[in-house]
């Protein structure tokens, strides 16, 4: 199927045209209708099968110029930098079409972002945070929206979200069309799709666990951080294989890390994201990598999702996640539209057991390969890897004996609270009354 069969209109095919996209995917051309059709729509498909433009094109398409400040279509999506990349998919297929889009976000000017919302928007890409609180400043209404998007939602209620992305569905109008679109389908997406969607048509194109035939996997069992980054630093050598490098890992202090080592070895060639990063900085070496003027970024994983970066040749996953679904979100950054790629899992001995959980779930086993003779294997330990010191006023550790600074305390500070029986004691010898009108206890006294 091209895209002339989807029915889109000619400034569309004129965009895509120039973009060099040829044809369809199959989420785009199985969401194509559903979508057209004004019906909820739910969409399941596996990172980088090209969701984004599965619900862009459908919504561009039925878009109607207008005047009207308020916007008409939200798209709610978890990570700043997917708001980034979000608005430049728009910009890039509405090159031929008259409207106004904005992207909102924290980490910049809110009263910017307020006055953009006011001078008038027909589309609105956010996060939920953001969004909620220009909602609350009363710089945007809800009230005209006819198209809500929740794209990537399960990691948007990972990510805590879920009371302003509950908050916002309140405030939209019951009429709209929903359209969600997720890798992975959990009970609480599923709470969700039956709280807020009216009989959506579910569209399922790979389950999460499957892997990408065109990603060749291969796995690594490496004792510790240093022998991880001696290994890379042999593999990244090679230039003409490891052409465009994309590393995961779980630590924003281990990707500190990694990033001072691998940067002495292959200077200006390394570039680093992660969310203890300024948002500028953050998306300047997003842009970097993207554009090919850095070889290797290194990323934690809120950079798993979503964003789609250009040809990169190879995953590392520097660390076997915990959740395996992520594993499936990591390495869908490289094979992206039917495109050949490559990931590489390191697995430390503690992590065998996530290993397997993963091989279990893709029902397939990582290819291990043997580490290279000429890769330092290496016995120290970095400060994250090393056993925790025990502290010594750990209550669970107490010990019976005395330390050194223990000394008895004073006769006059031993004294123990009795509470209501001594204060009856203290009555009892002075005879006092209780109160100064008891008159039988006064008359007692004088006897």
């Amino acid at each position: 199927m091209s895209f002339q069969d989807l029915n889109l209109n000619t400034p569309l095919r004129n965009a895509l045209e120039e973009m060099g996209i040829q044809k369809p995917t199959p989420i785009q051309e199985q969401a194509f209708a559903p979508v057209m059709s004004g019906r909820d729509v739910v969409g399941i498909a596996q990172t980088g099968t090209g969701k984004t433009y599965a619900y862009l094109l459908p919504l561009l398409r039925m878009l109607k110029f207008s005047k009207q400040k308020n916007p008409r279509i939200l798209i709610m999506v978890p990570t700043r930098e997917l708001v980034v990349q979000v608005v430049e998919e728009i910009d890039k297929l509405a090159k031929y079409i008259n409207l106004r889009v904005a992207g909102i976000y924290g980490g910049v000017n809110i009263n910017t972002q307020q006055q953009e919302l006011q001078r008038g928007l027909d589309i609105v890409v956010a996060t939920p945070r953001r969004l909620y609180d220009l909602v609350l400043r009363r710089a945007v209404q809800l009230k005209s929206i006819q198209k809500f998007v929740i794209d990537e939602v399960d990691v948007m209620l990972d990510l805590g979200f879920k009371f302003q992305v509950n908050n916002i569905i309140e405030l939209l109008p019951p009429n709209r069309q929903s359209i969600m679109f997720s890798a992975t389908m959990t009970e609480t997406v599923e709470e969700m799709i039956n709280e807020n969607f009216n009989a959506p048509e579910k569209i399922s194109i790979a389950v999460s666990g499957t892997p990408l035939d065109n990603i060749q996997q291969q796995g690594y069992i490496l004792p510790n951080f240093n022998t991880k980054a001696n290994l890379l630093k042999h593999l990244f050598s090679d230039k003409e294989t490891f052409k465009k490098i994309l590393i995961f890992i779980s630590d924003k202090r281990i990707a500190d890390r990694l990033f001072d080592s691998l940067g002495q070895k292959f200077p200006g060639e390394v570039s680093l994201v992660h969310t203890g990063k300024s948002q500028n900085y953050r998306l300047k070496n997003v842009e970097d990598f993207d554009e090919g003027l850095t070889r290797i970024m290194i990323a934690t994983d809120v950079m798993a999702r979503g964003l789609d970066l250009d040809a990169v040749s190879h995953v590392i996953n520097f660390d076997t996640p915990n959740y395996p679904e992520n594993y499936m979100h990591r390495i869908g950054r490289t094979g992206r539209a039917e495109k050949k790629g490559n990931s590489i899992l390191f697995t430390t001995e503690k992590e065998l057991e996530y290993l397997k959980a993963i091989e279990e779930l893709m029902k397939m086993e990582v290819p291990k390969i043997e580490i290279p003779a000429a890769v330092k294997i290496s016995n120290e330990l970095i400060p994250e890897e090393r056993p925790r010191a025990i502290e010594i006023n750990n209550p669970s550790k107490a010990s019976d004996e005395a330390g050194p600074a223990f000394h008895e305390k004073k006769e006059k500070n031993k004294k123990v609270n009795l509470g209501g029986s001594y204060r009856r004691e203290i009555a009892k010898k002075y005879k006092k009354p209780k109160t100064r009108g008891d008159k039988n206890a006064n008359r007692r006294r004088k006897k």
